[in-house]
């Protein structure tokens, strides 16, 4: 089972727009990374959001590239300052590869709990980053790949 853990795009200030949608640089970055991961041919049976504008922008650009004809699903716990352990708890269960949209800091402390059972930052996340996580036992993870979107450039 891969787990696909992907920061949302780069946003507008909250000064801009207080909902925070995606960046035009934002929103052509995840395209770039739909169309990488089409390419790739990564496929996953669903997409899941946090619910913010940002994440929700990114999941939608995401899900037509690789999960056609699906909705993407808002899920409760993808918040920033969200406590990782509950969420880290389901995806251990799940056994279909899933694409997950979020935020810092929790993307971070959700990749450190599965990994280094909290000894640290295991992976830099920056806005449009993508992380794949494969499942090697019940309870153990590794990275398969990372991409950051100026790679994608």
């Amino acid at each position: 089972m891969r787990l696909y853990l992907v920061q949302h795009g780069q946003a507008l200030p909250k000064e801009t727009d207080p909902e925070r949608p995606l960046s035009e640089p934002g929103q052509a970055d995840i395209t770039r990374l739909a169309k990488f991961l089409q390419n790739a041919n990564v496929q996953v049976s669903r997409v899941i959001h946090s619910g913010k504008k940002r994440a929700q922008q990114t999941a939608d650009l995401l899900t037509s590239a690789i999960c056609p004809g699906e909705t993407t699903q808002e899920a409760m716990g993808l918040n920033p300052n969200d406590p990782v352990e509950e969420f880290a708890a389901k995806a251990s269960q799940w056994q279909e590869d899933t694409l997950v949209v979020g935020h810092l800091p929790f993307l971070a402390k959700l990749v450190d709990h599965l990994l280094a059972k909290g000894q640290g930052e295991v992976v830099s996340f920056r806005p449009g980053t993508v992380v794949c996580l494969e499942r090697i036992d019940p309870q153990g993870w590794t990275i398969a790949w990372m991409i950051r979107p100026e790679l994608l450039t």
